[in-house]
């Protein structure tokens, strides 16, 4: 039988010692049993035993020496004390030097092999909430980006190659489908990992709030402003700074920015002198960056800086062998914070994922996978745990016009006006339930109408 715990046996009565040790050896623990007190506390020093189960009254180094000694040296060992002379005063005094519990002679076999088993229960708990902890923390601390698709793995190395460097990046793809992500793996994998990462939603501000926001301001610069007060530019030095949707800027904070970036300085509101820079930008848009360009959105000595290097994001549905992996890394991280023991996603759930077109790309898949663990009954995410628009998707979507199979630009824009019809012409609901942002939502309805 495969020992599925450690013991250290200590008794300086022979036939004692070989009762547990027969007794514990049974059950399937791994057994390490001395007569000698003197060879315990060797063992002690050279490894760990989930459990030290000793006698009190021996020759030499007594009981409590070797619990305070385990204690010291292996604080999760849980420490079992037996002895003939039962007082309370010894009792306490080993259950404030820690031990787990007091075993009084003469006593059953049997009430020893339970007082160890729920010792072996409470280090299993510990191990497994430690595991757990780790793991959730993990999820929380490290940047993954998790694919089988070749062209995400050579953007993938692509932006390995460049993360040493501090040329500037921009990162293009629909909303949801990783950019900041991206972003944070370059940062996460240069040499200003250890500085800081700010991160800038620019269709998030006003004009002046934007320019606030980025560049600060001196002491009175406006009526309110009381104190001086850094931009995220100036508090972005040494690291990265993200813009998100750098598309949303207005023309004169992209000549602004230009600035920034060619000489590395940055006019508070309000200064009469620039304040040196040290950051590295990365840059990101949804939006078509010809069209941008010739429709005068993002200026060209702008764009020119800013794309040193393009990355260009697929959405998930041009890599739908990602969708299984994702989905199950996701159910990972949700059952973990959740504290549910979930193991996977039925077959019929996994293939409404997978015939699914996501028109909210990763985002809208970690939002069902989110919402599938906080439902989920059963061992398994089933069909039922899934949204309503999903589950009813196929039918919605998946309809032959004049005898042809649509496309998937077309499937997507039917299921845009689908959504848009189930709750009420609502857009910030549509929105929601798409797992996008509004802005996103108008410019793919306006693309819909201009072919």
């Amino acid at each position: 039988m495969k020992p599925f715990g450690t013991i250290l046996i200590v008794d300086d009565e022979e036939i004692a010692l070989k009762n547990l040790a027969r007794v514990m050896s049974r059950v399937g623990y791994d057994v390490t049993a001395t007569q000698s007190s003197a060879d315990a506390l060797k063992l002690i020093e050279k490894r760990p035993f989930d459990v030290l189960l000793t006698d009190l009254r021996m020759e030499g180094i007594d009981g409590m020496q070797l619990l305070k000694d385990c204690r010291a040296r292996h604080p999760d060992t849980e420490v079992i004390m037996i002895t003939g002379y039962a007082t309370a005063e010894t009792a306490v005094e080993a259950m404030k030097a820690g031990a787990f519990y007091y075993i009084a002679k003469p006593f059953q076999l049997d009430e020893a092999r339970k007082v160890v088993s729920e010792a072996m229960e409470k280090i299993r708990l510990r191990r497994e909430n430690r595991q757990l902890r780790e793991q959730v923390e993990n999820y929380q601390g490290k940047v993954r980006i998790i694919t089988q698709n070749d062209a995400m793995r050579r953007l993938l190395e692509m932006a390995l190659q460049i993360a040493p460097t501090d040329c500037s990046v921009l990162i293009t793809g629909e909303s949801g489908t990783g950019k900041e992500l991206f972003a944070r793996f370059i940062h996460h994998h240069g040499s200003r990992s250890d500085g800081p990462y700010i991160a800038v939603n620019c269709g998030a501000f006003s004009k002046d709030l934007l320019a606030n926001e980025l560049f600060g301001h001196e002491k009175e610069a406006f009526t309110g402003a009381l104190t001086a007060r850094k931009g995220l530019i100036e508090t972005a030095s040494g690291g990265t700074l993200f813009l998100d949707e750098v598309t949303e800027m207005s023309p004169d904070m992209q000549v602004k920015l230009l600035r920034v970036l060619q000489e590395k300085e940055v006019f508070r509101l309000g200064a009469t002198q620039p304040t040196k820079v040290d950051i590295r930008i990365i840059a990101a848009t949804n939006r078509d960056i010809k069209q941008a360009l010739k429709e005068g959105i993002l200026r060209q000595d702008l764009y020119f800086r800013l794309n040193v290097v393009t990355l260009n994001i697929p959405p998930l549905s041009q890599r739908r062998e990602d969708i299984p992996l994702l989905a199950s890394h996701f159910l990972q991280k949700f059952s973990l914070e959740m504290k549910k023991d979930i193991h996977g996603i039925s077959d019929q759930a996994l293939e409404k994922l997978m015939h699914y077109p996501f028109p909210g790309n990763v985002r809208e898949l970690v939002n069902i996978m989110e919402r599938g663990c906080a439902l989920a009954r059963t061992h398994f995410i089933e069909l039922a745990d899934l949204p309503d628009e999903l589950r009813e998707s196929r039918a919605a979507v998946f309809q032959k016009r004049d005898g042809k199979i649509p496309s998937l630009e077309e499937q997507e824009k039917d299921y845009i006006q689908w959504v848009i019809s189930e709750v009420g012409g609502n857009h910030t609901a549509a929105a929601q339930v798409l797992g996008i942002n509004r802005s996103s939502l108008w410019r793919k309805l306006k693309s819909s109408q201009n072919p």
